[in-house]
């Protein structure tokens, strides 16, 4: 009798067990990331340089996640759009935000922001870095940047430049290039940068500072001049146009650049793991052809590291506005 007793006691602690290791089992399961589909949202429209890095991305990080990646495009109000979106997101690894210089100075450029830059967002990786090339209209009679600031200076406000809206890459580095050479141009903001370069080509605007996928075509073909890049190198791609630095204006490095984000509070490990997975997709011989093609460097950094270098960017933005007295929008 006792010893039945033992039997059946024996066999209910079996099943306890199997029954508690199934439930730790299907936890572990239902913890695991990507438990479903990876959004890369970008807040520009499709065709930009962010664009074209989600895009480029993404077959090998779907392939590495063993989940599908998507990208969406989900431009609007200087990004603020797309990037509320991801704050407001599930911060379960899921839903994911792809932007550029953009977040770093919007702060300085808008006295209120539906989401805060440093407390709703976690940087995952800095993924690249793209120089931009300021082009002219050949009717402005200017070949190299000395002469553009000349220009400039002779006639203060007669140069007008083309972005793709305030805040925008084509935005900030020219006011950062009107600060350093000390120069007054007129800003005309698009809704995008591809309306922007139709103007310019046609002459309805002066300048512009696009990125060299942009801008080369049309300097090959004719129509419009390059002046300068406005990295501290030369781009392998175009390496007969010198630097802004390297041509009067002293010190003149800013990029544009691409980072990718989590809303706060998405575990470390998602975050951890997809910041190993876009490392690793940056080595893709097809990946980095394509941003070759872009005129970007890779550079997959550390969390630790995009951290730092927001927090950089943030800083820089704020300094520059004071310095030339742009006022933060309603």
């Amino acid at each position: 009798m006792i010893a039945a007793s033992r039997s059946r006691f024996a066999a209910c602690a079996m099943m306890a067990l199997a029954a508690a290791a199934l439930f730790h089992a299907t936890g572990l399961r239902a913890q695991a990331w990507p438990a479903k589909p990876v959004r890369i949202l970008v807040p520009y429209p499709p065709g930009g340089a962010n664009d074209i890095v989600a895009r480029a991305l993404q077959p090998a990080l779907a392939a590495a996640l063993g989940q599908p990646v998507t990208v969406e495009n989900r431009g609007g109000g200087a990004t603020q759009i797309g990037t509320e979106a991801i704050a407001r997101s599930a911060p379960d690894g899921h839903s994911l935000l792809l932007t550029n210089i953009a977040l770093g100075a919007n702060p300085a450029l808008f006295a209120k922001l539906p989401y805060d830059t440093t407390r709703d967002l976690a940087p995952i990786t800095l993924i690249s870095t793209v120089p931009l090339v300021l082009v002219v209209h050949p009717s402005l009679g200017v070949k190299t940047i000395g002469e553009f600031v000349a220009r400039a200076r002779a006639r203060p406000g007669a140069i007008d430049y083309a972005s793709a809206g305030n805040g925008s890459a084509n935005h900030l580095v020219m006011e950062m290039f009107r600060a350093a050479a000390g120069i007054s141009v007129v800003h005309v903001p698009y809704k995008g940068f591809g309306p922007a370069m139709g103007d310019l080509v046609a002459g309805h605007v002066t300048a512009a500072f696009g990125t060299t996928l942009a801008s080369l075509p049309q300097v090959r073909a004719g129509k419009l001049r390059a002046l300068g890049i406005s990295s501290a190198r030369r781009s392998p791609v175009a390496p007969e146009v010198p630097t802004i630095a390297e041509s009067g204006v002293a010190g003149f490095d800013v990029n544009e650049w691409q980072m990718l984000l989590a809303p706060a509070g998405t575990p470390g490990a998602a975050i951890e793991r997809m910041q190993r997975e876009v490392v690793a997709a940056l080595q893709v011989p097809e990946v980095r052809a394509r941003f070759t093609e872009l005129g970007a460097t890779p550079v997959g950094s550390s969390t630790a590291e995009a951290q730092a270098f927001l927090r950089g960017e943030l800083a820089r933005w704020a300094d520059l506005a004071k310095k030339v007295g742009i006022k933060p929008q309603d």
